[in-house]
């Protein structure tokens, strides 16, 4: 039975088909569609079965799901692999469409910000086109694509799945040796700090395309990727054996090793993270929410020796389902990432007290001052909630070139402009507390504790040890050595306890911790806007 609906439809075919006939097509037209339909997914059965069969969607797919609808503006559409020598025109058409590159512009999160701040570009391989390989063209169009965004200043989301450098591309050898010259990696490594630079991967991931996205401020990765600066090609014509594509830079290794910032289960989470993150760049949500803040009360145990998941009280803090952490695996003494507080974006830093009590690692630091890097270049706030012993020392730890590591959080921290608010949520002992705050408790533009706080120079059982090991040497009972080390405890215990560090001003205020958002949103309120282009970092660190 027919509706009204499918008579409407009906009606217009006919009316289209009539016009059609009518007024037929001119040929250059019809020429310049037809040249287009050859990179799209419904004139592609074959590439989009053989997507699915590996739990892939195509690279259109992609940046489709990604920019809002018919934003998408493409560049260089209709250029082909330089191979003109080897292959039939008509082949490259069909075969080599964008020379396996989708390039452009459009808006992403344009429901959530206006369109200016939704704007961003997009640089996606398409694995499907000679394995995502960076040929002649290909570069040409990356290097044109990342003048426009130096010059227009505009936020850049990289697909980087592929395999490097294509040794294939004939037509070039009458212009070029070995491309050596071409500007695209420093033209790209020159965006850092400049714009937000997202490298997302699905895939194989090598050579020139893992330089690309290792230049990126965060790799968020589907765990059938493989990362490496070399591929299987690379690997074997080096001498250094056969190895299969899976067996190169696995995600269960670099999400460990800090590679990968996020990793995600599929090219639908892929895009859908890509999104949120860029969200937090792109300014302040007007629709939030978030959960009862008396909670807060409960969630630090009354037994002081007690680990607690410090991932529970961010997401307790901060606006509903806003938390976006970044390097979960990697670290681990640190959480990293960001949150929203009534809709403003934040970049958060936080010890990790289930982790080596929190003590702060070389590479929990590396982590906290890239965060502070990214949050500095694109002028992002930063909380700080803090829970530490200290940094971590011992012979072994020393290894791992704890000093300079570490030492990251106060060189970096002295220079940022952007607004900074610590948060003692438990112990704020010695070195590792003040850099957790910027460098002193001072250095932040407030240092408010939780009345939970205790602090010292050291932690206090050290001290105890340290201060009064001829005292308690001096005693041979070992009931009366503990009753003595107890009292000693509990007087640091008192004098280093929140109330009376505030009553010695050397922090700011103690709160009630349902207050937290109140005064972080207070502070923010109160701090004078930063002048455009005034940070202090240039470009975001690969590492």
């Amino acid at each position: 039975m027919k509706t009204k609906e499918d008579s409407g439809k009906e009606k217009s075919t006919q009316a289209v088909t009539k016009d059609a006939a009518e007024n037929p097509m001119r040929a250059d037209l019809a020429e310049v569609i037809k040249r287009h339909s050859y990179a799209m997914d419904e004139n592609r059965p074959d590439v989009v079965a053989k997507r699915a069969a590996k739990n892939q969607r195509t690279t259109r797919a992609n940046v489709e799901d990604l920019f809002d609808k018919e934003s998408f503006v493409e560049y260089g559409a209709l250029t082909m692999a330089a191979q003109r020598g080897r292959r039939s025109l008509d082949d490259l058409i069909q075969r080599t469409p964008g020379d396996g590159m989708i390039a452009g512009i459009g808006t992403i999160n344009g429901n959530l910000f206006p369109s200016a701040k939704a704007r961003c570009m997009v640089l996606a391989y398409d694995y499907s086109v000679l394995a995502g390989t960076q040929g002649f063209f290909n570069h040409k169009k990356k290097d044109r694509m990342l003048n426009l965004a130096h010059e227009q200043k505009i936020p850049l989301v990289l697909f980087a799945e592929g395999g490097g450098g294509r040794p294939g591309d004939v037509d070039a050898a009458g212009v070029m040796v070995a491309g050596l010259d071409l500007r695209t990696f420093s033209l790209f490594g020159g965006l850092s700090g400049k714009v937000p630079v997202i490298g997302v991967v699905s895939g194989p991931c090598f050579a020139g395309n893992a330089a690309l996205i290792g230049c990126c401020d965060v790799i968020i990765a589907a765990k059938n990727s493989n990362i490496g600066m070399g591929g299987p090609v690379m690997i074997e014509g080096g001498g250094l054996g056969v190895f299969k594509p899976e067996e190169i830079g696995p995600m269960d290794v670099q999400t460990q090793n800090g590679v990968v910032d996020i990793e995600v289960a599929d090219d639908i989470e892929m895009v859908a993270v890509t999104k949120k993150y860029l969200s937090y760049f792109q300014g302040a949500v007007s629709a939030w929410e978030t959960g009862d803040q008396a909670r807060l009360r409960k969630l630090i145990p009354e037994n002081r020796r007690r680990a607690y998941d410090v991932r529970v009280v961010i997401r307790a803090l901060a606006d509903t389902d806003s938390f976006l952490e970044l390097r979960p695996k990697f670290g681990q003494c640190m959480v990293t990432g960001f949150i929203r507080i009534e809709g403003r974006p934040f970049g958060l830093i936080a010890n990790n007290c289930m982790h080596m009590a929190g003590a702060i690692e070389a590479e929990g630091a590396d982590k906290a001052a890239r965060l502070m890097q990214i949050c500095e270049a694109h002028n992002l706030p930063i909380l700080s909630l803090c829970d530490t012993p200290g940094f971590m020392v011992g012979p072994e730890i020393e290894k791992r070139a704890q000093v300079r590591h570490v030492c990251r959080m106060f060189v970096i921290g002295s220079h940022l402009t952007v607004p900074y608010f610590t948060v003692i949520l438990r112990r704020g002992y010695g070195l590792g507390v003040m850099a957790m705050a910027r460098g002193g408790f001072h250095d932040s533009f407030f240092t408010a504790s939780w009345p939970t706080g205790e602090f010292g120079g050291m932690g206090l059982e050290g001290a105890v040890r340290a201060g009064f090991k001829k005292e308690l040497e001096a005693i041979k009972d070992p009931a009366e050595h503990e009753a003595l080390y107890e009292k000693l405890v509990a007087q640091l215990y008192e004098q280093g306890k929140a109330i009376n560090m505030a009553a010695h001003l050397e922090i700011d205020a103690v709160i009630d911790p349902a207050d937290t958002r109140k005064w972080i949103m207070r502070g923010l309120n109160s701090v004078a806007a930063r002048k455009p282009d005034k940070g202090n970092h240039a470009y975001v660190d690969p590492w």
